[in-house]
């Protein structure tokens, strides 16, 4: 089973930066789809950002549309999520998650459609001044 591992949270003010960073224990190109998701105290778990790996095609949640971009890391085990414009209501644990099936070798698999079966610890972004 895939291994992931989130880094890059922290404390930062509201209207700053933070870039998050996941990576796998194996080569992301393998699987369907990457995600990004958040649970803030007592909330139900969001899925803020998704990439898809037979076209790159990306999603975003309403709520960091414009302020969070997802990437591919520098690394080919790697995603990025550079968070912009923080709020206080971005406060959460963020997680990756890999929808483990293995890429098609033809057609397009939009990640909105992903099982994600395969998830990391998490990693702590606290916005507050």
């Amino acid at each position: 089973q895939v291994q992931l591992v989130e880094s890059g949270g922290g404390l930062v003010q509201p209207g700053g930066s933070l870039r998050l960073s996941c990576a796998a224990s194996s080569l992301l190109s393998d699987y369907r789809a990457i995600a990004w998701f958040r649970q803030a105290a007592g909330k139900e778990r969001e899925a803020i950002s998704c990439i898809s790996n037979t076209d790159d095609g990306t999603y975003y949640a309403a709520s960091v549309v414009g302020r969070f971009t997802i990437s591919r890391g520098n690394a080919d085990n790697t995603i990025d999520l550079q968070m912009d414009s923080l709020k206080s209501e971005d406060t959460a644990v963020y997680h990756c998650a890999i929808d483990t099936r293995r890429r098609p070798s033809s057609g397009t698999f939009p990640c909105r459609d992903a099982r994600y079966d395969a998830w990391g610890q998490g990693t702590q972004v606290t916005v507050a001044s």
